[in-house]
């Protein structure tokens, strides 16, 4: 609609007037040049203030539109950090656990003694690691801050020779055991994340750093694809991460000359040129900034959870066309609603029908509302569908892990039962000859008569298959699968229970088994089969120790208190050195020719499953001795 549709209801008011009753004849005022000019000046203000409405209406509807639009993109840029910072975390960590395991392993150890042999077998190791794990390089740093071995050690920029002594992540890593840095190679020129760890349990025993240097060039071009600029500030406001190369080692602050010149004496950055990114906050809206040519973009930023401390992520989203779009978008709305508001002002059926468009638009709405609402449902039931079989797998799993560990612990003890069946039967063969003896005696007495003595000698007879049966009921249980079922249990049945299993191996050892009771009736609450497990374990143990030594001893003392019930089983051996104490819960690890080295770790994994303790006691002056700590049991 133009001007001139809108004044016409004006003019149409105006000549009505002139028409109507009217007590004296009126001289056409149309016709008077004062009137005319009149209705020319209403009209040309009645125009204006039309184009202000317009002008406000549309003006406002832009400015409403791009806040809306600009909360929006903030709101997506918050949306979008979690997935970006999930992705460096992940570069991360997936690279963490190598140099722990390395500053473990008994090979770097030899090569930072100075064993040639060591350290080229390190070298190659690093070699395939790197080539494995995609990591930039891996290296290995004596104390002196001088590098033995490197994944590159065939390489012209090898590292091998040079001294590392002036890293933030050497020096970190020998005193706290572990450190983290960002900083540029000093040799190959590129930025990466170093991963320090210290080789040795503390500073004062540290022979040294194992290190592997992580860049993140993959990931820096996966942000890069996405076509948002990302990066990531450190503690003091400086670049270590971004998909805008040019942005790298600036900072989101001027850096006093001492802060500068301490950052390039470290040499860190290099050259890098520590001066404040192209970007100024813009006060028009929180969160907004605007780079050197004056694109606007909205900020995003969060800490990075499982990065370097101190670290920040920041998202930046453009926003010029999206509010460019949204305004015109806007601007062409708010112009239609005016132009429906005067036709429909004008016009009562271009009201009637307006009230009909909205409804129909309404109704519309409802069902896209409701589309939407199906939709997100859906991807709400598909999401939990996942996540149910997800719980369901990860459950299947630790069932699975049960299991593995129950057949472990059941091989363990078909083991021990294998290594006494032998003495086992010797036990069983005396109460048989003499169950013949006494049966032969018997039939004897009864054709002489003597009934009596008859009877006493089948009455010893039924006492000495009761033993047969203790015996191989205790083997039997001993040997099926630990019941998952836990009851009290008093802990001097248990040992009662162990030493049985164990007679034969007693009885065939110098050594001299003597128990101390302390405990009284004091009960545990656990399975019987894996206690006994335990303890068979720990005596066996200890007889193996003392092997055929004549004066050993095995002293097996139970004591109880309110809280909680001790079992300590010693013996006057050799003792165990310090090298095996390091290893002596660790999986496979054994010092016996045939031992399997899983029967401390069984051991110490049923006493912790009962809420207890194993543990090797220390500062003994002989032999070793290996104590238990339970809590009470009560009867149900």
């Amino acid at each position: 609609m133009d001007g001139r549709e809108a004044l016409e209801p004006i003019e149409g008011q105006r000549m009505t007037f002139q028409e109507g009753p009217a007590a004296a004849p009126v001289p056409d005022a149309g016709g008077h040049p004062a009137h005319a000019y009149a209705r020319a000046i209403v009209r040309g203000l009645e125009l204006a203030m039309l184009v202000v409405l317009v002008a406000v209406l549309v003006i406002a509807a832009g400015e409403l539109a791009r806040r809306s639009t600009l909360t929006g993109l903030a709101e997506e840029a918050v949306s979008r950090l979690p997935l970006a910072a999930t992705a460096l975390r992940g570069e991360l960590d997936k690279q963490r656990a190598l140099p722990a395991i390395l500053s473990e392993d008994p090979t770097v150890r030899e090569a930072l003694r100075g064993n040639a042999a060591a350290t080229l077998l390190v070298d190659e190791k690093l070699r395939r690691l790197q080539l494995s794990t995609r990591a930039a390089v891996i290296y290995v740093i004596d104390r002196d801050g001088r590098t033995i071995a490197a994944s590159n050690f065939e390489e012209t920029t090898s590292f091998v020779g040079r001294n590392y002594r002036f890293r933030r992540y050497f020096e970190g890593a020998l005193a706290q055991g572990s450190a983290e840095q960002v900083a540029l190679g000093t040799v190959s020129g590129r930025p990466g994340v170093y991963i320090a760890r210290r080789v040795g349990a503390s500073a004062e025993t540290a022979e040294g750093v194992v290190v592997l240097k992580v860049e993140l060039d993959d990931l820096e071009a996966d942000w890069k694809a996405g076509g948002a600029p990302i990066y990531v500030a450190d503690s003091r406001g400086i670049v270590v991460a971004t998909s805008v190369p040019d942005w790298r080692f600036k900072t989101l602050r001027e850096l006093s000359g001492e802060e500068a010149a301490e950052i390039r004496d470290s040499l860190q950055f290099g050259t890098g040129p520590l001066e404040p990114l192209p970007l100024k906050a813009d006060s028009a809206f929180p969160g907004l900034v605007v780079d050197a040519g004056g694109r606007q973009f909205v900020d995003a930023s969060a800490p990075v959870v499982g990065g370097l401390p101190g670290w920040r992520l920041h998202l930046l989203l453009p926003t010029v066309a999206p509010v460019a779009a949204a305004q015109s978008l806007a601007r062409l709305v708010a112009g239609l609603a005016v132009a429906l508001v005067l036709a429909a002002a004008a016009l009562v059926l271009r009201r009637l029908s307006r009230r009909r468009a909205e409804r129909a638009e309404e109704a519309r709405r409802a069902i896209e509302l409701e589309a939407k609402v199906a939709d997100r449902t859906r991807d709400l039931g598909a999401a939990n569908d996942r996540l149910t079989a997800e719980i369901g797998e990860r459950a299947r799993a630790e069932a699975r892990v049960l299991s593995l560990r129950d057949d472990l612990a059941q091989a363990n003890r078909l083991a021990t039962l294998g290594q006494i069946t032998a003495g086992v039967a010797h036990e069983i063969n005396q109460p048989l000859a003499a169950i013949r003896t006494y049966s032969e005696n018997a039939g004897l007495f009864l054709d002489r008569g003597d009934v009596e003595t008859a009877r006493a000698n089948l009455a010893t007879v039924v006492g000495l298959t009761r033993r047969i049966a203790e015996i191989t009921d205790t083997l039997r249980g001993f040997a099926r699968r630990g019941d998952a079922v836990q009851a009290p249990v008093e802990i001097e049945a248990a040992v009662d229970g162990a030493l049985l299993i164990l007679g034969s191996r007693i009885h065939a050892s110098p050594a001299q088994v003597v128990r101390r009771s302390g405990a009284g009736g004091a009960a545990v609450l656990a399975s019987r089969v894996r206690l006994e497990q335990v303890l068979v374990n720990l005596v066996r143990n200890a007889l193996d120790a003392l092997g055929e030594a004549p004066g050993g001893r095995v002293e097996i003392a139970t004591a109880a208190d309110e809280d909680g019930v001790r079992l300590t089983i010693a013996d006057n051996g050799p003792g165990i050195s310090d090298s095996v104490r390091a290893t002596l819960f660790t999986p496979f690890a054994t010092t016996k020719p045939n031992g399997l080295g899983l029967g401390l770790v069984i051991a110490g994994d049923i006493v912790t499953e009962l809420g207890g303790t194993l543990r090797l006691d220390a500062g003994r002056a002989e032999g070793a001795a290996f104590t238990i700590e339970l809590p009470r049991g009560r009867a149900p």
